[in-house]
C-alpha cells in the first residue's frame, strides 16, 4: 500500500503527517488489499463561520473500487478521525456486500 498526504493552506508538521498516516493506513485491518491512499488536510476560512475550519479528504483505492470521503471540523485531528471512521464503515459495508454476492454464485 502506498500513502500520500498533502496540506493546503497550512504547514505540514511531522505530528500531523504521522497522525494522518497512522490513522488512515490502519484501514488495512478492515480490507487487506488496499492499493493506495491519497489524503489532503486543509485549512479553510469560511466567511459565514467564525474561526478556522479544518478539512480532511481521503481517497482509498482497492481493486475495482475507489472510496472518497471529505469531512470538515474545527479540530484537524477530529476531521482525520471522522474520515477514517467513515471510510471504515464504507469499506466494511462494501466488503460484506462482496461476500454476499460471491456466496450467491
Amino acid at each position: 500500500m502506498t500513502f500520500n498526504l498533502r496540506a493546503t493552506g497550512m504547514d505540514m508538521t511531522e505530528a500531523i503527517n504521522q497522525y494522518a498516516e497512522e490513522k488512515l493506513t490502519s484501514l488495512d485491518k478492515y480490507y487487506e488489499n488496499i492499493i493506495h491512499i491519497e489524503a489532503e488536510v486543509s485549512l479553510d476560512t469560511k466567511h459565514h463561520n467564525k474561526g478556522e475550519i479544518y478539512g480532511c479528504a481521503a481517497t482509498v483505492q482497492v481493486p475495482n473500487k475507489v472510496f472518497r470521503v471529505e469531512k470538515e471540523e474545527k479540530d484537524l485531528y477530529k476531521a482525520i478521525d471522522k474520515v477514517r471512521d467513515h471510510l471504515r464503515e464504507e469499506i466494511t459495508a462494501w466488503k460484506e456486500k462482496q461476500r454476499e454476492t460471491h456466496r450467491g454464485e
